[in-house]
């Protein structure tokens, strides 16, 4: 007998199929919101808003940042956010990217991010992203940009025999310039057949190397999903899943005084310093037009509503290895299958403090929902997130948590089916209950 399956891990494994890259990550959660009621707008145009209303953004079509406001929201009242980042570590084309050597044809590509490259070799590739398109409609020409996805495998990074190099078992090395160079079909056409255009009408492109294996649910009870981009889509799914399912059409913001919100930012991978990246003013900007626009005469609603709000920063942990157990510190050592994982940084890479820890466990204790704590090792540098970034720049208080998985910045990562599921139900609740939560919590009084 087959075992049954969690449709949130089916949903999560369908948002990864559809998201091969940031740009069509951004895509699909639009599709998402669209579908559930959400309405487009504009920040180049002023916004008309209402009272429990649901509105989205979108900038460079790589960020996407969606609210609902509570039906007994006031200006000055809070945001309760969560926070996650749609890029992965990739292989991106360089912009002149044909590259002729014994004979072959290559694509020239840089390195995004911090990836485990050496899981890129011997893999069945293929191309993705966006390209400027150049259309001509009744004597008038203008550019727009177009989502291109080429499904077939049509690059590869080969390894060198094991003949001619005796000693690669000790350790695989290699030059990321020279080395990882993808072997390359000519695919000019093939991406201009996607943007249904002419090869000449492409003016540019931001495209990259995409893995042509799908996403899956495996193991041997189905306990477990496979995929690329597990860091960070999975907490970018299970969050706009949370904020759709917690603002469905009949009464669900009835009671609510704030603004729910999910900001999902490109670049996190590369330290968040872009237009469109955490750094950037994207969040801030959204909370001082929803502010402003619900306001009167008050210069300090803006203020006063940051001082109320909350930010969870959720982007993946680093489970326990079971063959690399001396990774982990003795007494944090989070596992599969044991839910949400806070992180704790005394030098302040994660934003966790016990204020905004207390309040993402109390959620999970009232839910009965499995949390979990990790601190890196003394003797190992500690990595970041958009929590530090976002908790220093706007002056909201943050906590920084994610579900655990193994593999992290390989082309094929891993997590938990039920840590999916965990996940979704923490973040929805959090949204349900912030506002009564955070009405009892007293600090700065």
């Amino acid at each position: 007998m087959s075992a049954t399956v969690d449709p949130v891990a089916v949903d999560l494994v369908d948002f990864l199929n559809a998201s091969p890259t940031a740009f069509h990550a951004v895509e699909e959660a639009k599709r998402r919101l669209e579908k559930a009621g959400f309405k487009q707008v504009s920040e180049r145009e002023d916004w008309k808003l209402e009272i429990g209303g649901k509105y989205f953004f979108t900038r460079n079509h790589s960020t996407i940042i969606a609210f609902a406001v509570g039906k007994k929201y006031v200006a000055g009242n809070g945001f309760h956010i969560v926070g996650a980042h749609t890029d992965s570590p990739c292989l991106k084309v360089k912009p002149i990217s044909k590259v002729s050597k014994g004979g072959y044809l290559e694509v020239g590509v840089q390195t995004y991010g911090g990836g485990l490259w050496h899981t890129w070799f011997d893999r069945d590739l293929t191309l993705a992203g966006r390209v400027i398109i150049r259309e001509k409609k009744g004597g008038e020409i203008s550019y727009s940009h177009k989502l291109v996805r080429i499904q077939e495998p049509i690059v590869r990074i080969p390894t060198l025999a094991i003949h001619l190099d005796r000693s690669v078992n000790e350790g695989f090395k290699f030059n990321t310039h020279s080395q990882l160079v993808p072997v390359l079909a000519t695919a000019i056409k093939l991406i201009a057949n996607e943007a249904s255009c002419e090869p000449d009408a492409i003016c540019d492109f931001e495209l990259q190397l995409c893995d042509t294996q799908p996403s899956i649910i495996g193991g041997a009870a189905k306990e477990f999903i496979f995929s690329g981009r597990v860091d960070n889509l999975c907490m970018s799914f299970c969050s706009l899943k949370a904020l759709i399912d917690s603002t469905p059409p009949e009464s669900s913001l009835d009671e609510e005084s704030g603004v729910r919100m999910v900001a999902l930012f490109d670049h996190e991978e590369v330290g968040s310093d872009s237009a469109q990246g955490a750094g950037s003013p994207a969040m801030l900007d959204a909370l001082s037009r929803i502010t402003q626009f619900f306001s009167s005469s008050d210069s300090k609603l803006l203020e006063k509503a940051i001082q109320k709000s909350f930010v969870v920063s959720a982007d993946m942990a680093h489970a326990l290895h079971p063959n690399y157990m001396d990774k982990h510190e003795e007494n944090h050592q989070p596992k599969l299958h044991g839910g949400l994982v806070i992180k704790h940084n005394a030098n302040q890479r994660y934003a966790t403090n016990a204020v905004t820890s207390f309040i993402f466990r109390e959620i999970a204790e009232r839910h009965q929902l499995p949390i979990q704590d990790f601190v890196v090792r003394n003797d190992m540098p500690c990595g970041s997130t958009i929590g530090p970034i976002l908790a220093s720049g706007v002056g909201i208080r943050t906590v920084d948590v994610g579900a655990p998985q193994l593999s992290m910045h390989s082309i094929r990562e891993m997590c938990a089916v039920d840590d999916v599921r965990h996940s979704y139900e923490h973040f929805k609740a959090y949204f349900d209950e912030y506002t009564e939560l955070d009405a009892k919590i007293k600090v700065d009084f």
